[in-house]
């Protein structure tokens, strides 16, 4: 389906990411990061033993390199971040060695350095200088972090009440429902709201581990972790760019932000775990870890 989206797909914002089906847009590139984590979970759960040998690490890239290439060229260099990051996060988890993963570093270093001379867009180099020094060009470059930066510090302790954020309501912050979903929460909801949005997303994360830890078999472990990654970096990267910590891509706040294909991902990816921790339920019980022997009173 990625490689599609070169001949039917229609571009929004300078990407050529989206499919029309029926007259509803569909994002194939969400379905995409569930599947790797699917992927790479049976991969890496048959071979946890010996996952250091070089010859796995390379297997296990080559299911990765596809869709990394494609979604590269879309270009959506936000979401090549995240099918990256979960191979590496999942890869690491795996059983990789301290030398490894300072080669692994060593890669990355290179490759941002051959990516940021020869394959970034020039509008992407402008993203990144403009993460780096936004008030060079506050109207023009500069202007989606200011603005970001100023409603997430306007909304104070208590925020400015939902409905009444300046910054979003008046379109000074431009997509607040997507890529800037936490500035806008925050300027509405301010400190107090922000605290409850990360202790909701804790309990979240708390509950994907405890059915990864639980789970009855190394992929069903695996695709836990893997669930948990693909959150993790989607709200890191969000959040990173919402304060100015990290350079503007098109990365949506799991659960809150608009758009379809990202909500059924993410729901079919929690549906998963929920069937896991079902499953492992019932094999405690079935071995008796968890039977409850009730003795009846006898009758006086």
């Amino acid at each position: 389906m990625l490689g599609l989206l070169a001949l039917v797909g229609f571009a929004t914002r300078g990407a050529q990411s989206w499919f029309y089906v029926g007259g509803a847009a569909v994002e194939p590139v969400e379905l995409t990061k569930f599947i790797l984590v699917l992927l790479f979970a049976k991969y890496f759960s048959r071979r946890y033993v010996e996952i250091a040998l070089s010859r796995h690490i390379a297997i296990s890239f080559l299911y990765l390199a596809p869709p990394l290439v494609l979604v590269f060229l879309q270009p959506d260099f936000g979401s090549a971040a995240i099918l990256f990051f979960i191979w590496l996060a999942m890869l690491v988890f795996s059983g990789l060695t301290v030398r490894q993963i300072m080669l692994f570093a060593a890669l990355g270093f290179a490759s941002a350095l051959i990516g940021w001379f020869f394959l970034l867009q020039p509008y992407q180099k402008t993203r990144i200088v403009a993460f780096l020094q936004p008030e060079r060009d506050p109207e023009r470059s500069g202007y989606h972090a200011i603005q970001a930066m100023i409603a997430v510090g306007s909304g104070g302790i208590w925020g400015k009440g939902v409905g009444y954020g300046t910054q979003s309501r008046l379109n000074f912050l431009p997509e607040s429902e997507t890529d800037f979903m936490f500035a806008a929460f925050a300027e509405e909801w301010g400190l107090v709201g922000v605290i409850a949005l990360f202790i909701c997303f804790a309990f979240l994360f708390w509950r994907i581990l405890r059915i990864s830890i639980r789970a009855p078999d190394n992929f069903s472990k695996l695709v836990g972790l893997g669930v948990c990654f693909l959150l993790l970096g989607h709200i890191v990267i969000h959040i990173g760019m919402n304060l100015g910590l990290l350079p503007i891509t098109g990365i949506g706040l799991p659960f809150m932000s608009y758009g379809g294909s990202f909500l059924v991902t993410l729901m079919a990816a929690i549906g998963v775990l929920e069937s896991i921790a079902i499953r492992s339920s019932d094999i405690k019980a079935y071995s008796g870890e968890e039977v409850i022997v009730v003795t009846p009173h006898a009758s006086p």
